[in-house]
Order: C-alpha cells, then structure tokens, then sequence
C-alpha cells in the first residue's frame, strides 16, 4: 500500500516516513522546492516535489495512495510573520482535505497540536474533551493550528476519513530547525538557560508519535481527537534530567513569569524592529508558559495502543543528535 506523507522532510514528518517503511508501506514523501531533505537522505522512498496551495501538485500526489497523513505546517511561537504562518496552517490544511476529498484516499491522519486542547482551571491535565476559550488562543500559531483543526473537523463530519491527532512536546532525533521544544533543549546544552520559569510540558518521544499516527490511521474513528504525549513534568525536572544526562548544572534561578515577558516583550521589539529577523525569545511561547501544558493521553493509549518510551530515553536520542549534528558549540 502506498501513503502520502506532507511536510515529510520535517521533524515529525521524517519520523512518520521511517515508521511507515518500518510497517511495510511504499511512502510518497510531499516536499517544497526549498525544503531541506537532510532527514530523507538514504531512505527508499519517492520524493514529489510541490506546493500545498496547488491543487494540481496535491492531486498528482495523491495518485495511487490509499493513506494520507498531513503534517505539513508552520511551527514557530512568533508573531513577525503570523501572515504567512496563518496562510501555510490554515490554507493549506483546506487545500490538501479539498484534494484528499476528489481522491480515492480511504483515510486522512491530520496532525494538528495540543494548542488547540484546553487546560482546566482547577490545573488538572487537559484532555480530548477541554474546550478552548477566545483568551487561549495566544498568538498566530496557536491560532492557526486551531482553526486549521476545524477545517479537519467539518471535513470529518461531511464524510471524510479523517483522523486527528495532537501530539504534545515531542523530542528526538532529526529535529531539524529546531521546534520550540527542541530549542531549549539546545540553548541549555549550549549554556545559554540561566534561569527558569514556573511552567511544565507533556514530553513525548518523536518516534512514539510517528507510531501513534500510524496507530490512528489503522485504528482511529473518523472525526476523533487523540492526545499523542506521555509524562507531564515540570520545567525545572526536565532541566534536571538533561543536567544527569550531560552533567552539565542546571540552572537553580526561578524567574517569576512577570519578569520572562517583560524580557520576550523587549527581545520582540528589538528583533522585529531593528534586527529584522525572528527573536530569540519567543513571545507567545512565554505568554503560553503562564500555564502548565499538562495533558491527559490516556485516551491514545487505550484506544490507539500509543508506545510510552521513557521521555529520559526520548531526551538522551535528543541530546545525542543535536551534539552528534553541530548543534552545540565545541
């Protein structure tokens, strides 16, 4: 059987394409023109090279593939170029479900984000069911992935096969660029993590997501949500995780988040204003960190069978891969 993969040269992509091949499929990996194919490099699969806003590209893609998995998107925490991240989340997930629809494709996974999963008030771990308010939808990403997920929803409802899932913070190899999540984990290896902030994250391992979409696609119901995450810790046990895996000290300073935004506020401004290049300090990242992004995935887990590789192991695959790829300085 043969499979579609968009935004395959990405760091969730690549990994889905591995596991894909893992399960015995033919894989057709979707690429932009400018992509990097650094993660595809040596792997037995067909490369069409296209846009997302073309539906010609999208429907010679589609030709002969029976699966679909969509996770082509913009993943940035900032607002400089919030236009064009919109365009990418929104029109084209409407783009690729226009082209699925016309196709013979017999089921959609759409990756969407726990950004469009709400947290609780009382600061239990979110779940399927958690709505989200207007207040939560901070910046163009958060918003975009939100209302890129409504897209897939009504697509589900008029009758197509789609699957959604909502990977929370994973980490790994091959994270490219890197993600927010991976970005962190490369400044504190690079010692440039001074303090921290009262805050926590659903980590994930990479490779058990690229699992759970081909879990979704084989046992998913059409038109349902399933958390893709593991264990919910806070930011201070993560830097203390990465301190034994490396030995290298944690920072031990507590930033109230007062202070964290006024510094992203400030970053923001001069990046945009004088740099004129993306800042190093994302602002929505740090307005999201007021809250805990805890979450509940045991509905993947039932459902789904999603693996739970311990997220020590997930970090040291990190870890390994960014020294190993030049990410850290000498």
């Amino acid at each position: 059987m043969k499979v579609l993969v968009t935004g395959a040269s990405g760091f969730l992509g690549s990994h889905v394409v591995r596991k894909a091949i893992q399960h015995g499929f033919e894989v057709r990996a979707f690429v932009r023109k400018s992509s990097s194919l650094k993660n595809l490099e040596g792997l037995p699969i067909e490369i069409f090279t296209g846009e997302l806003k073309s539906q010609d590209d999208l429907t010679k893609a589609l030709a002969g593939c029976e699966w679909l998995f969509h996770l082509a998107a913009d993943y940035r925490f900032t607002s400089i170029q919030g236009n064009q991240l919109l365009q990418t989340n929104i029109e084209g997930t409407k783009a690729v479900l226009a082209a699925a629809k016309n196709s013979n494709t017999s089921r959609i996974v759409y990756t969407s984000s726990i950004a469009t999963i709400g947290i609780p008030k009382d600061g239990t771990p979110g779940n399927e069911n958690t709505t989200l308010t207007r207040q939560d939808l901070v910046g163009p990403y958060k918003l975009s992935k939100y209302l890129a997920e409504q897209e897939a929803l009504k697509a589900a409802a008029a009758g197509c096969p789609v699957v959604i899932v909502n990977p929370s913070a994973p980490v790994g190899s091959h994270d490219i660029k890197p993600t927010p999540t991976g970005k962190f984990i490369v400044d504190f290896l690079n010692g440039k993590l001074f303090a921290y902030t009262n805050t926590g994250l659903n980590l994930v391992d990479a490779e058990d997501v690229a699992e759970g979409h081909i879990l979704a696609a084989q046992k998913g119901k059409v038109g349902e949500r399933y958390i893709l995450g593991n264990k919910n810790l806070d930011f201070k046990t993560i830097l203390e995780i990465l301190s034994s895996i490396t030995g290298l000290p944690a920072p031990k300073f507590c930033l109230p988040h007062g202070a964290i935004l006024f510094m992203a506020y400030a970053n923001h401004i001069f990046s945009k204003n004088l740099l004129k290049k993306e800042p190093g300090i994302p602002l929505e990242g740090v307005k999201l960190s007021r809250k805990k992004m805890f979450f509940n995935p045991e509905k993947a887990q039932k459902e789904l069978g999603i693996p739970q590789t311990p997220v020590e192991e997930a970090l040291k695959k990190a870890v390994q891969w960014y020294q190993e790829n030049g990410y850290v300085r000498k």
